[in-house]
């Protein structure tokens, strides 16, 4: 299963350019559907600009340094021999900016964050039944 998921606000306290503080549960449920089988990949906002400032690097390293395996950075490699468009083809985006993610209220973040208590959870049970 193909899970696109955001950064800022999502994974980490959105503190762009900078990167914030990791929302609580975020890590460990990623990990767990990389091992159930998820092809986990980054679908943000975030890029390296030509000045050198490497905010989309900064996102990938936070994966690396977290032990998380991302399968795609803004694209799905996987469609590739299908389309040319370039929207990440998932079947599960999860975005602190999507309508009707759930989420929570951390009093030293800069705003809401997934509630990954509640998407954790339920993304399991789609990749168990799956």
């Amino acid at each position: 299963m193909y899970i696109c998921v955001d950064f800022d606000g999502t994974v980490v306290d959105h503190r762009y350019p900078y990167v914030g503080d990791p929302v609580p549960l975020a890590v460990d449920w990623m990990q767990r559907w990389v091992e159930l089988g998820a092809k986990l990949i980054l679908f943000t906002m975030r890029s390296d600009d030509a000045e050198g400032e490497e905010y989309l690097t900064d996102a990938v390293q936070y994966f690396e340094k977290n032990n998380i395996e991302l399968f795609g950075v803004n694209r799905n490699p996987d469609q590739d021999s299908w389309t040319k468009s370039p929207k990440a083809y998932g079947e599960i985006y999860i975005d602190d900016a999507a309508f009707g993610c759930p989420l929570t209220y951390i009093a030293t973040f800069n705003r809401p964050c997934v509630d990954w208590k509640q998407v954790g959870p339920a993304v399991e049970a789609r990749l168990l039944e799956a």
